[in-house]
């Protein structure tokens, strides 16, 4: 697939659906190939869905979705992808695992979209490999496998693996596909017909720049909110955050105020709880561990901060 041309056409694409995988990412990765081949007037992809059992999969919008067969009569395919979504750090199918690596060992390329990277990593088939997840699971996903090496691209593409973030990024990892395999024209064409008016290299980030999330163009108030972020597990002091941007504490003060309507240290504090969120909904991680992790000095005191923002204690977020 992305490590060669293909030697026959059509190319045979399975796609493994986890319950509660994302519709768009699913659909962003099908209908790419569907474009190119209208776009090319041949067949130059066909895609095949199966499950672990042969049952129709939920999406996590509540969508069924039919598969034409289960892992064990699921015809021969030239590469694999597992679409995935929310709960897929929760999924434990040994069957599904071993059907990976028997596709891996002979020759077929496995590669996965949204959070369906924990469904590699489960299987080991990303030891050695590059590998990214969204935007959202990075810090969870490296905690729960931290010999791997997770970027924050797009899409990553190493060797016979392939991994993207999920949504429309699976549309730009299938338009790198159709570039290198049947020209940057055809590429393009699709790229075209969904009205995507740049074909995104794997470098580009994954969020939003930090000016356009908040609504705020203020270049210090911008650096100081970018330190804050790179810096949940050992806060940084406002002092210190000042004096790094060449403001007074004073002046630090009076920009979070007319911009975000906060002070510093409560901007800086909801960045670390919502921080300690993920890690509760995404790991294992005892509390105390979750708040050492996220800068707290005790377990009570985060669990106090934490109540007081999101209005539950952290073991009812995981539990609930």
């Amino acid at each position: 697939m992305f490590a060669r041309r293909p030697a026959s056409q059509p190319e045979r694409i399975g796609f493994l659906a986890i319950p509660r995988f994302s519709l768009v990412g699913f659909a962003a990765l099908i209908d790419s190939m569907r474009s190119a081949n209208r776009m090319s007037g041949r067949e130059l992809y066909s895609w095949h869905f199966v499950s672990a059992d042969g049952a129709p999969v939920l999406s996590s919008s509540g969508v069924p979705v039919m598969p034409e067969a289960s892992i064990a009569d699921a015809p021969p395919f030239d590469a694999v992808v597992v679409v995935a979504g929310l709960d897929a750090h929760e999924y434990d199918n040994k069957a599904v695992f071993a059907w990976l690596r028997r596709l891996a060992r002979n020759g077929i390329e496995i590669g996965a979209s949204s959070l369906g990277p924990y469904i590699l990593a489960k299987a080991g088939l990303l030891d050695g490999y590059r590998c990214t997840v969204h935007w959202e699971n990075i810090a969870g996903f490296a905690e729960a496998f931290p010999e791997l090496e997770v970027t924050g691209e797009i899409f990553e593409i190493d060797r016979d693996r392939f991994t993207c973030s999920g949504g429309i990024a699976g549309l730009d990892m299938m338009l790198h596909l159709i570039a290198t395999q049947h020209g940057r024209a055809l590429a393009n064409a699709v790229s075209e017909q969904f009205i995507h008016d740049r074909i995104r290299d794997r470098h580009d980030r994954q969020r939003m720049a930090l000016p356009a999330r908040l609504g705020v163009r203020h270049p210090k108030l911008v650096a100081v909110i970018q330190k804050m972020e790179k810096s949940l597990e050992e806060p940084v002091s406002r002092a210190k955050l000042a004096r790094e941007v060449g403001l007074s504490t004073r002046q630090l003060e009076r920009l979070f105020r007319k911009y975000l309507g906060c002070t510093p240290t409560r901007h800086y504090l909801e960045l670390r709880l919502e921080h300690a969120r993920r890690l509760l909904l995404q790991t294992d991680m005892s509390v105390l561990d979750v708040a050492l992790a996220c800068g707290f000095v005790s377990a009570s005191h985060f669990s106090k901060c934490f109540r007081e923002l999101f209005r539950v204690t952290p073991r009812a977020v995981r539990t609930g």
